[in-house]
């Protein structure tokens, strides 16, 4: 090319999330059935959308103004329906002109941090969901900034870890949570949010909360929301529906702006959105439409309540089966339907394998690891997981962390599938980790 095309940073833009498909398709292409615990799609893993949702998504598809635009900012009738469900709370108030829709959160994530100056930082946390930690890292052009969430301690962030990285990093205007956890499934309490609030107030920070999947808790722990904490500091929730309903494929995304009026810089930050949304004219409309006249459906409460219960059920098969295996830490997930394995240090070498009989797959295998000798020790599990078990998941070091580990989903519908795939995986883990390169010869 005439001249360089990419700006400093963007290199750091990675979704191994998806990435691994390529290789497990691959795999399919060979014959071989893959399980996927790669993604948290609801609907790839037999999640049924109830009759009565579809008859109101049907019942708005042959409405015309399904059709038209909606107002820039979002369906007002739907914004005001949203406002209201934050304001039960008894928290920050807000109303429908605080809320600003998206194509699905990855939309409004970019959007956030294209208007930062590349200087000025947002801390997240580490073990960090990809979407966020690359697009604050390209943004930067340079490595995210992160804070540690302690497997030893539940996954709760070390709270004395981000007070130093923020007080000794004047760059940091920002703390980024994510309640529910994605990778890890942990839940924060309220008395750890309060900290987060604390340290924000005290550096005069912005907080921006991923609540995704705040209603999605099980085995007694319920989320608290942002709003229910912040006081009058500013602060961004984004929220949306793919995962609650479920309905990943709408792409269907909010912000909540709490006391914009907070902080000046704050104030002209959400405008700048707003802006932004106005020249792009609208999001989506249909999904919009739909939340209020299923989020108040008489069935609705009943449906999220079953869902919930659940994935808590599958949860305690997975910590049945994978809970006490020698060489990996476990916790119990609480939220979202995720899971993060973590191997102990001590228990990973570079000669563990897993057998494979079929020489094309060794093949494929072999190819992978000759690509990348230096590869992460979980990075190298997970092929060797994937070509003998064909099962698909996501190494913990894609997830901007020093740990090696995986993520796993809690998604699968049929629990007898559910418990077959994670007693091979278990079987799988135990085996690999007391494999040598000796038992080869």
């Amino acid at each position: 090319m005439r001249t360089i095309l990419l700006r400093p940073g963007a290199e750091e833009l990675n979704y191994e999330i998806r990435g691994i498909v390529k290789k497990a398709r691959q795999i399919e292409a060979l014959g071989y059935d893959i399980t996927w615990e790669n993604i948290g799609d609801p609907i790839q893993k037999h999640n049924k959308v109830p009759a009565w949702m579809k008859e109101i998504v049907s019942e708005l598809v042959n409405e015309d103004r399904s059709y038209g635009y909606a107002d820039s900012k979002g369906v007002l009738e739907t914004r005001k329906f949203l406002a209201g469900l934050n304001n039960q709370k008894g928290g920050a108030q807000i109303s429908a002109e605080d809320i600003l829709f998206f194509n699905g959160l990855g939309d409004a994530i970019a959007k956030l941090y294209q208007f930062l100056l590349p200087t000025a930082r947002i801390i997240g946390p580490s073990p960090a969901y990809s979407t966020h930690s690359s697009a604050e890292a390209a943004h930067a052009n340079t490595a995210p900034v992160t804070y540690t969430l302690d497997p030893a301690n539940q996954w709760l962030p070390d709270m004395q870890d981000l007070y130093n990285k923020v007080k000794y990093n004047p760059a940091i205007v920002g703390i980024l949570i994510i309640n529910p956890d994605n990778p890890t499934g942990m839940v924060y309490p309220k008395e750890v949010l309060q900290g987060f609030v604390d340290i924000a107030r005290e550096f005069n920070l912005l907080l921006i909360a991923d609540e995704i999947y705040q209603n999605i808790t099980y085995n007694g722990v319920k989320a608290t929301a942002l709003s229910e904490v912040i006081g009058d500091l500013p602060a961004i929730s984004l929220k949306g529906i793919s995962k609650e309903f479920p309905w990943p494929g709408s792409r269907c995304g909010w912000m909540e702006f709490y006391n914009r009026n907070a902080s000046k810089e704050f104030s002209k930050l959400v405008q700048t959105l707003e802006n932004a949304k106005m020249i792009e004219v609208c999001s989506t409309i249909l999904p919009q439409l739909s939340i209020p006249k299923i989020m108040s459906h008489p069935q609705y409460a009943a449906y999220r309540a079953d869902a919930n219960e659940k994935i808590g059920r599958r949860s305690r098969i997975m910590a049945e089966i994978l809970g006490d295996i020698p060489g990996i830490k476990f916790n119990p997930t609480k939220g979202a339907f995720y899971n993060t394995v973590v191997f102990d240090e001590n228990f990973l070498e570079k000669d563990q394998f897993l057998p494979i009989t079929d020489p094309k797959l060794k093949e494929l295998l072999d190819g992978w690891l000759a690509q990348d000798p230096e590869m992460p020790l979980d990075k190298r599990f997970v092929y060797y997981l994937l070509a003998s078990a064909n099962i698909c998941v996501v190494p913990i070091s894609s997830f901007c962390s020093d740990l090696r580990g995986f993520r796993v989903t809690l998604l699968e519908e049929d629990e007898a599938v559910f418990r077959q795939t994670f007693e091979k995986l278990g079987r799988a883990i135990q085996a690999y980790l007391n494999s040598t390169k000796k038992e080869l010869a």
